[in-house]
């Protein structure tokens, strides 16, 4: 080689770490890789132990095929792999694995003890490496099937070792991981074991008993089964009906020929059928399988595998939109919804300072009036002796003059409003009372006053502009939320105990998620306990105004958590905003509630108050405002 020449070629150690840069991310990475090789191997069991979130150990024990000493030793060399032998095989796949990549990649990172036997064989081999050094092989008392322990991850790379997450976080991946393997694989029996507890142990079932098992076993009963079969795919699986559709805390997976993917591309189509079912803001739930012709699929694009490309991709849009609408047909989903109440009755609510029975105009009932006697006008009363026959009092002596029936009522309203803008002032209002109605824009004061309640949904009052229509649920989530944050700027909320504590079961991803978010939702006021097995106790709650429950406000928490990316490096302050706002939905008014004036005017005015009266803090709209030009127009 010239002196001059600059490139050269890595040395196998040094090249096994850079692929092990895209390959091994986190323990949650080993475990996906070794769980997968193992199935591959034909296992019917499957144990994974951990010690520190998988930080210390990682120990995958299955019951496959087995490997020879050679075979052993050769599976640690990069690009060495029984799934594959010519390029034209990675058409018709059948494994999850075959880059061969796997294996060597663990042992760049990590020290590696494997202990191996085929069923045939009468010993066993064991085979120690450590960062990529082969270190020995030597026989070995074993049972049929691989033992394979991963020690000290990332312990010679301090720099991606410090990386990693505290052990609730690194569990929580963990736990997600494990739920895509046990989904796509339910036909392996599966035990999960961390710092010697046991959080899942599944036998082999169908689908639905697994999702039953990883979810809860009241999610399969809101669930409804998919399954075409055409010449290019046949798809199977579930949907959840439209009435359970959630804003937080769904469940979406995808499987294709027994391998989880991510496809934006059909989770638009299954979207596009719960179009007008659902609402703008919640999503489905599903668990959607795939069977195509291997050729058919590309599955070498991505590091991890998770993208698929497939050969027919539209048509399988269209065979998969007809079978999700053919569904949601049978279980007939359009007749099932129920959002909100907004046809209930209008019941008038109790006001103990109504005008008493006395003052209310009278209609008097005499006991003595016959309609069918001739004796005198019904206007007459008739004689004593004619005790036979019936009178009436008079139609004309009965008082007409009705707005006396309402005349205390308006009184009431326009004090109430009065009473309102007064305590602003003494509240300290920069701008007086009506500021808190202050023109947004090139709006007119709206006059709160003067609001109704439509189908106890909307507020309608009028303004300058026209008539002006708020969303009474998203208005309360704009107060609520800034009174929490303003709250929380303060200090930790207070925490407001509870008699009898509250029992909240989790799974065990929401658990560790909880775990990892523990000083957060101190901070928000709640009071929490681990009572072991997922199981928490709420012993306190935030002490601010919301009448949801403990449990459904602080699940809120949790799920809003999950699905904010990244979190586990948010701080408590970054992490206060979305939490903030999950708390709020949660306490807010729903749809279907019927306010007195009083309410209806005390929520007009806080909403004014906030700092964006126009929208939500997720940019949803609060308020409409139909002006007089297109009112003028509904008439001409």
């Amino acid at each position: 080689m010239n002196s001059q020449d600059i490139i050269k070629l890595l040395p196998d150690s040094v090249a096994n770490q850079i692929a092990a840069g895209e390959v091994i991310q986190r323990p949650a990475s080993v475990i996906k890789e070794l769980v997968e090789n193992a199935v591959d191997a034909g296992a019917r069991s499957v144990t994974i132990i951990l010690k520190d979130a998988g930080r210390t150990l990682i120990q995958v024990v299955d019951d496959g095929c087995g490997m020879s000493p050679s075979d052993a030793r050769m599976a640690f060399e990069r690009h060495a792999t029984s799934k594959i032998s010519a390029a034209t095989d990675l058409y018709s796949l059948h494994t999850m694995g075959f880059r061969g990549e796997a294996l060597p990649s663990v042992a760049a990172v990590a020290q590696i003890d494997m202990r191996t036997m085929r069923r045939d064989d009468a010993v066993g081999c064991r085979v120690v490496i450590s960062e990529s050094k082969f270190e020995g092989i030597e026989p070995v008392a074993t049972v049929p099937g691989t033992n394979i322990m991963v020690k000290n991850l990332f312990f010679h790379m301090p720099a991606r070792r410090k990386f990693l997450k505290k052990d609730s976080v690194e569990l929580g991946h963990i736990l997600r991981e494990f739920e895509r393997l046990a989904l796509v694989n339910t036909d392996v029996d599966f035990t999960l074991i961390h710092n010697d507890v046991t959080l899942h142990q599944f036998l082999r079932g169908t689908l639905k008993q697994r999702i039953a098992d990883l979810f809860g076993k009241t999610l399969p009963s809101q669930l409804a089964p998919l399954s075409t079969e055409t010449s290019l795919v046949k798809i199977t699986g579930f949907v959840a009906m439209p009435a359970q559709a959630r804003k937080r805390g769904y469940q979406q997976f995808f499987f294709v020929n027994g391998r989880n993917m991510r496809h934006p591309f059909f989770h638009k189509a299954v979207m596009a059928c719960y179009e007008r079912l659902i609402p703008a803001d919640s999503q489905p739930s599903y668990f959607i399988d795939f069977s195509v012709d291997p050729s058919t699929i590309d599955v070498n694009i991505h590091p991890q595998k998770h993208e698929i490309k497939f050969e027919n991709e539209q048509a399988i849009w269209q065979i998969l939109t007809a079978a999700v609408k053919e569904t949601l047909g049978k279980v007939q989903a359009a007749g099932a919804l129920d959002f909100d109440t907004l046809d209930a009755p209008e019941i008038p609510i109790f006001d103990p300072d109504a005008p008493d029975a006395s003052d209310r105009p009278k209609v008097e009932v005499d006991d003595h009036y016959n309609p069918f006697a001739e004796a005198s006008p019904r206007h007459e009363r008739p004689s004593g002796g004619e005790a036979t026959q019936y009178s009436r009092r008079s139609a004309a002596s009965v008082p007409t003059d009705w707005d006396k029936l309402y005349e205390n009522f308006s009184r009431r309203r326009e004090s109430s409003y009065a009473e309102m803008k007064s305590s602003a002032l003494n509240e300290g209002a920069d701008e007086g009372a009506d500021a808190l109605f202050a023109p947004r824009k090139e709006e007119a004061p709206v006059n709160a006053a003067a609001a109704i309640q439509i189908k106890g949904a909307y507020i309608a009052a009028p303004s300058a502009a026209g008539l002006m229509i708020i969303d009474q649920h998203r208005a309360h989530v704009r107060i609520l939320y800034e009174r929490f944050i303003d709250s929380l700027k303060a200090g930790p909320i207070p925490s407001q105990q509870l008699i009898f504590p509250e029992s909240l079961g989790l799974s065990p991803s929401q658990s560790a998620t909880l775990a990892a978010i523990g000083d957060t939702v101190a901070a928000l006021g709640f009071d929490v306990s681990f009572l072991g097995d997922a199981t928490w106790a709420i012993n306190g709650q935030p002490a601010l105004p919301g009448n949801a429950s403990p449990s459904q406000t602080l699940m809120a928490v949790i799920e809003a958590a999950e699905a904010t990316d990244g979190f586990e490096d948010f701080s408590t302050e970054q992490l206060l905003h979305p939490l903030a706002l999950a708390m709020a939905r949660t306490a807010a008014l729903r749809h279907g509630r019927v306010l007195t004036p009083q309410e209806m005017d005390s929520l007009v005015a806080d909403l004014f108050r906030t700092a964006a009266p126009d929208l939500t803090p997720d940019g949803l709209s609060i308020i409409a405002t139909l002006d007089y030009a297109a009112i003028h127009d509904l008439f001409h």
